[in-house]
């Protein structure tokens, strides 16, 4: 999956790391798979660097809810010099057992790690680099590497403001498990790959669940005997640079709706309806005690079929040229837009929203670093607007997988080479 070189993690010298106030050749912010895929990338190479993270390893992983899972299969999980090397290759990696191959990773390398270290600015530094502020103190580097997620930030609608008292509303972040929340109906906003497993999740634990939906992609789990992200990556589907979205804001779209949870099993729209929950339009907000919803469920689930009619032609052609067996792809059996316009509230007891993530670099104090939307304005990692300056596992930094496991392995010596001839050309 990665084009990244595979080394001999047990060889690779420890890099030191200091504690501040100090100075540092490179700053690394975050400890997840971005931020520990360069790290391997600069232990190999020589430079020394310290890893930041405001908790531990894999801490984002460690948020997550109770029965998380990845939604690609384990093979996609490889790290440079670290490639899926486990029983089951196709299985479907649990959150705690993600946290531990992040855990394995950077010990297999001793990553310069210090956990428990929250940065809450960077600025530029005149003669040094970069200032870091710390929660233990400034630190100043030549170079710093921002891999502090694609989308931290968690994004509310504004009709969430209109909510009433009395009715519990909870970020996905604040999600941990159905038996957590509240006798009543869960109304689930958001429905991409999140909200549906939440939505699903509260369905088969007994809940009565509404789920206000938007456009989303669609795909089954398998198609023509392979899991649907082999066909996405051998298609070229994830190859797909920035420039190739019809606006800059497209970025934001929701992923193709599927689950790891269960065997080859499917979860979209469909599957939802099928199974008991009630599928709403938008949700435009309260009205006394009355939520209301547009009408624009029909055309939400017509946008989804038609994105996913073109992964499926993108499928169809890849079949034919590698001369593989034509995969059965039956058309999406008929849907019937009907829903409920308004839902009384005296019935719903919890409010989860999953409306949508952004990029967050609220701490970053320089000019023309983030465009408009909040995303880093950079090329193969290196921002434009400040030499020295990095980012990884962003949703598009060079293509459409960039924020994968997968992605973040083939970016991380993509963005590590720029840093060791920043270093090179010093010496």
């Amino acid at each position: 999956m990665t084009t990244a070189e595979v080394h001999e993690d047990a060889a690779v010298p420890r890099a030191r790391a200091r504690r501040s106030p100090a100075d540092e050749e490179v700053v690394i912010v975050g400890a997840g798979q971005a931020g520990l895929a360069v790290s391997h990338e600069l232990t190999r190479a020589g430079v020394a660097h310290v890893v930041l993270d405001r908790g531990r390893v894999g801490e984002s992983w460690r948020g997550r809810w109770e029965s998380f899972c990845a939604v690609t299969p384990n093979w996609y999980l490889s790290l440079p010099g670290r490639p899926y090397a486990g029983p089951d290759p196709d299985g479907f990696m649990p959150r705690d057992a993600i946290v531990a191959h992040l855990e394995r990773y950077a010990e297999a390398f001793a990553a310069p790690v210090r956990s428990g270290v929250e940065v809450t600015g960077l600025v530029r530094a005149p003669g040094t680099g970069f200032r870091l502020e710390t929660s233990d103190g400034p630190i100043a580097a030549r170079a710093v590497v921002l891999g502090t997620g694609a989308f931290p930030r968690q994004h509310r609608p504004p009709a969430a403001a209109t909510l009433p008292a009395g009715v519990l509303r909870l970020d996905l972040a604040a999600y941990r498990d159905p038996g957590d929340l509240p006798a009543g109906a869960v109304l689930v906003v958001g429905s991409g790959q999140s909200g549906c497993q939440v939505a699903d999740e509260l369905l088969r634990a007994g809940r009565d669940v509404l789920l206000s939906c938007g456009r989303a992609p669609w795909a089954a789990r398998r198609v023509g005997g392979r899991d649907i992200v082999w066909w996405l990556h051998e298609t070229g589907f994830l190859d797909a640079p920035l420039s190739s979205l019809p606006t800059p804001a497209a970025r934001l779209a929701a992923n193709v709706q599927l689950t790891g949870a269960g065997v080859d099993r499917d979860l979209h729209y469909r599957t939802l309806r099928a199974e008991g929950v009630t599928l709403l339009g938008r949700f435009l907000g309260v009205e006394g005690r009355r939520a209301r919803f547009a009408t624009d469920l029909a055309a939400s689930v017509a946008w989804g079929d038609e994105r996913r009619g073109q992964l499926m032609d993108l499928i169809r052609g890849l079949a034919a040229e590698r001369g593989l067996p034509a995969p059965e792809i039956p058309p999406p059996p008929p849907f019937a837009g009907d829903a409920p316009t308004e839902v009384d509230l005296r019935g719903v007891g919890t409010v989860v929203f999953t409306s949508g993530f952004r990029p967050d670099y609220s701490w970053v104090r320089i000019p023309g670093a983030l465009d408009e939307l909040g995303f880093p304005v950079q090329r193969d990692g290196a921002s434009t607007a400040a030499p020295g300056l990095f980012f990884i596992g962003v949703h598009f930094l060079r293509t459409r997988r960039s924020s994968s496991f997968a992605g973040a392995g083939e970016d991380a010596p993509v963005v590590a080479r720029q840093i060791v001839a920043r270093h090179a050309a010093r010496a």
